[in-house]
């Protein structure tokens, strides 16, 4: 028996497809025996790689904030680093 599929509804925003999606399953509005394997060779990764130094005792500080925490600790290093940036707001571009 053939799943009917419910009608997706009309976004008026990205941030309303979003919030959407974030509370229903896409198997309930596609038919994905029919969906295709795309990719996308020329796509830049939105992250960069760096490498910084610092002190023992911080790596460790920090490993072990993000291990009460459940996440990877380079994970909380980059909350951290954007709290801070959105303390200084409107002195950086963000995206």
């Amino acid at each position: 028996m053939k799943k009917k599929l419910r009608k997706l509804p009309v976004f008026k925003s990205e941030d309303e497809e979003r919030d959407f999606w974030s509370t229903h399953s896409v198997v309930d509005y596609f038919d994905m025996r029919h969906a295709v394997k795309i990719s996308f060779p020329n796509l830049k990764l939105s992250t960069k790689t760096i490498s910084i130094r610092l002190p023992e005792w911080m790596i460790d500080n920090i490993k072990m904030e993000a291990n009460k925490n459940d996440m990877p600790y380079q994970s909380l290093i980059k909350v951290y680093l954007a709290d801070r940036l959105s303390d200084i707001k409107g002195q950086y571009k963000t995206k």
